[in-house]
């Protein structure tokens, strides 16, 4: 990107892997989890959603206070926190434990993203913003296509703890580039004044604007319907359909390879199409392969290939919703960036722990139950996106 060094897109895409890698890696460790930790599949599920949630409320508290006191030191902070907490997972001897730690693993990880994206728009705007998140995507996207796979080898060498022990030094090589790389992109004339009640004013103004929050839900709910993938297929893939915990690795990464092609693609056709107008057709695809998925589902033939082949489109077409929803709903938003990116990343997080903890509950073999929240999440994200976030008449 001209002006930003390659370095710094580097670490600002590391800081943005923070959930995926977080989710991602421990995912093929789920059902050993349950067995050494003697918990049911549904508590150790709730680790997932513990993560979610403790990124939702994080991302709340960090993006006013990087638009208050600069970016840097509440992202330093953050990531120490997320490193020590990692640590404690390890350590963890119940599945309550583990629960705990990870919403505190969460809370300083959640950092790296709000923060980002503010940096982001500190930097660029518009249809360059959205190219710069697509580039970002490119460099994140290595976390969700390695991370299974990493972790399932991991799982089988030295156990489920050493995962853990992998993201704290993951946390610790990010602290240092944020120390040493990273460049402060708030100045001290730009940072905002005032305190809770100011915050809350920013957020509720954010919060009734009808576009803002029509951008937002353009991208919230299918990165939910996403979580929803993330909760119930390493039941299903693993126990279910019998993929090995190390092959598991090697069918997330398909998907996720398919989201960073599609973030390329996204930023070629940029040159010709608005950002808006590719959001729209990122989400118009996003409905078109879950809608797929749930037929192929509920008729029940074709097994896992079948299945497979809707879900790499639905999760694909992500590559295209994510960097132009957070462009389009961070334009006009300098002075309180922060906040703003503080709700693009909040939002999706509360819904997606809500649909996560829904197919929790859901019987763990179904394919069917996966399909259904996730095509009720592609449903909901087209209509948002064909009426909040459409100009006004």
């Amino acid at each position: 990107m001209p002006g930003i060094s390659a370095v710094v897109i580097l670490v600002l895409g590391a800081l943005t892997a923070f959930a995926p890698l977080s989710i991602d890696m421990y995912l093929p460790s789920l059902p050993m989890l349950g067995r050494e930790l003697a918990a049911p599949a549904a508590s150790v599920k709730l680790t997932l959603s513990a993560f979610l949630i403790g990124l939702a409320a994080g991302q709340l508290l960090y993006g006013p206070l990087s638009d208050r006191f600069g970016r840097k030191a509440p992202l330093i902070a953050g990531v120490a926190l997320y490193t020590l907490a990692s640590i404690g997972c390890a350590y963890a001897a119940t599945v309550e434990a583990l629960i705990a730690l990870r919403v505190l693993q969460a809370l300083g990880g959640c950092a790296g993203m709000v923060i980002t994206r503010a940096i982001v728009r500190d930097l660029v705007e518009g249809a360059e913003a959205a190219r710069l998140f697509s580039t970002l995507m490119l460099v994140m996207g290595v976390a969700p296509i390695l991370a299974p796979l990493l972790g399932g080898y991991v799982l089988i060498w030295f156990g489920w703890p050493a995962i853990f022990w992998f993201l704290a030094l993951f946390g610790a090589a990010c602290l240092a580039g944020i120390v040493f790389v990273l460049p402060e992109t708030r100045p001290p004339e730009l940072r905002t004044d005032g305190g809770v009640g100011a915050t809350l004013a920013t957020y509720g103004r954010l919060l009734v604007s009808r576009r803002f929050l029509g951008f937002v839900l353009s991208t919230g709910f299918p990165i939910s319907g996403m979580f929803v993938y993330i909760t119930a297929s390493p039941h299903l893939l693993i126990e279910t359909y019998g993929v090995a915990p190390e092959a598991y690795g090697w069918v997330f990464g398909a998907n996720a390879a398919g989201l960073i092609g599609a973030s390329q693609l996204n930023r070629v056709l940029l040159r010709r199409f608005s950002v808006e107008r590719m959001l729209a057709l990122g989400v118009a695809i996003y409905l078109a392969g879950a809608l797929a998925l749930l037929a192929v589902a509920a008729a029940g033939i074709g097994g896992l290939p079948t299945l497979l082949v809707p879900l790499f489109l639905t999760i694909a077409s992500l590559g295209i919703i994510m960097p132009n929803a957070a462009a389009a709903a961070l334009s006009g938003e300098a002075v309180h960036a922060g906040s703003a990116s503080a709700l693009i990343g909040t939002i999706p997080f509360v819904i997606g722990a809500l649909a996560g903890a829904t197919v929790a509950a859901l019987p763990t073999g179904s394919a069917l139950a996966m399909a259904g929240v996730i095509a009720g999440c592609a449903g909901l994200g087209f209509l948002a996106n064909r009426t909040l976030a459409r100009p006004a008449a």
